[in-house]
């Protein structure tokens, strides 16, 4: 017979086979991964920036209450110059003795106090349109809008009703 030849495995060949082995199912469990990985991140919707997300913030609480006076945001009036105009309703002020007691010290009812100008217009007009006088003054990075003729405090008090039942919120203000 002839001699075939033979293969001989040694201890140590069989040792470097097997760690070539796991090194390479290794390799493959981690490029598995990191394909999931990848694919998920496609399958997501992109991230998104900080402005986007301070879209997605409430309104401001101005714009909220509008909602609920009938008067929506999209009913807003560029900011203008307000004027006062005559009023049909105010009262007089009365004259101010010396003495200056409670009763003779003047007042006036403000109608709103805001930053925007745009909202400030437009109760004024409101409020011009309702028949009452009105002026607008900045104070403290407020837009002020209050009755343009003050006059005394139990006067302010019989307007502010008339202003209530027009669907103002006035409250009174001591004029200085």
């Amino acid at each position: 017979m002839t001699q075939r030849d033979q293969i001989s495995i040694s201890s140590q060949s069989i040792l470097w086979v097997a760690g070539v082995g796991v090194g390479l199912l290794t390799l493959a469990f981690v490029l598995g991964v990191q394909v999931g990985k990848q694919s998920a991140a496609l399958r997501r919707p992109l991230q998104r920036g900080v402005e986007e997300e301070l879209k997605d913030l409430p309104e401001p609480l101005v714009d909220q209450l509008k909602l609920f006076e009938g008067d929506g945001p999209d009913k807003l009036v560029p900011a203008q110059k307000v004027e006062a105009t005559a009023p049909k309703d105010v009262p007089k002020p009365e004259a101010k003795p010396a003495g200056g007691s409670a009763e003779t010290e003047a007042w006036t009812l403000q109608l709103v106090a805001t930053a925007d100008a745009a909202e400030a217009k437009r109760v004024a007009d409101k409020a011009k349109a309702a028949g009452f006088a009105t002026a607008t003054l900045k104070d403290k990075g407020q837009v002020k809008v209050r009755l343009a003729r003050p006059a005394s405090r139990a006067a302010m008090d019989k307007t502010a009703e008339k202003l209530k039942k027009a669907g103002f919120k006035p409250f009174a203000v001591k004029v200085e």
